[in-house]
């Protein structure tokens, strides 16, 4: 391939990567609200929530993606492209980090709650110093694994013309006749993303070891 063809795909990782960053970003702590929320038993609130990562987790992200950007001119809302394909990446993923996070919750020992609680502590820094720090810890693995479903769904957001690096690869290969190497190129680019998440993964298990020692 050409420099300028490899300067293209470096361009759509680039641009596949900081809208899948942000995506990342909200639907992790988005995940830890709504999973906190359904833990309050709300009634009507814990409802409309099972709904909501009902639906998400069902949809086809290449649907929601399109249902958001079609949909949302017609009730007045002006959105552009990015918005759209931030907005409907962030709504897949944060129902699934809603989920891991929740079993974590499940999971926790009480009787460490009712310790802290003996020993003075109060609710907000007993979830704040003892809690979140050990849900983090178990919870790394599955936010990871949503982390790299999310990079590796992403070409859904070219369908509403994304220049991401899988429509970049689309257009090499249409001008080229020869789709072989920019596929291998991106898929090369794809895996260098992910392996930097599980290397990152790797050093955060290792440093959260060491405090717990």
């Amino acid at each position: 391939m050409t420099l300028q063809a490899w300067l293209l795909l470096l361009e759509g990782a680039w641009t596949t990567l900081w809208i899948c960053a942000i995506a990342i970003a909200i639907g992790v702590v988005a995940g830890l609200g709504i999973a906190l929320l359904r833990m309050a038993r709300v009634p009507f609130l814990d409802q409309l929530l099972v709904l909501y990562v009902s639906l998400a987790r069902a949809t086809p992200l290449v649907t929601l993606v399109l249902f958001i950007f079609l949909t949302a001119p017609t009730m007045g809302i002006g959105m552009d492209r990015t918005t759209a394909a931030i907005l409907a990446l962030t709504l897949n993923t944060a129902a699934f980090n809603a989920e891991i996070w929740r079993a974590a919750f499940i999971s926790f020992s009480r009787e460490q709650k009712e310790a802290a609680l003996a020993c003075g502590m109060t609710n907000a820094v007993f979830f704040r110093r003892i809690m979140l720090p050990q849900m983090i810890t178990s919870s790394l693995p599955g936010l990871v694994n949503e982390m790299s479903f999310l990079i590796k769904g992403s070409p859904a957001i070219a369908v509403i013309g994304i220049v991401d690096l899988t429509r970049v690869t689309n257009r090499i290969s249409a001008v080229t006749y020869d789709p072989l190497p920019p596929i291998l190129a991106a898929a090369v680019l794809y895996m260098l993303m992910i392996g930097v998440l599980l290397k990152l993964q790797a050093i955060a298990e290792k440093k959260a070891n060491r405090l717990a020692m």
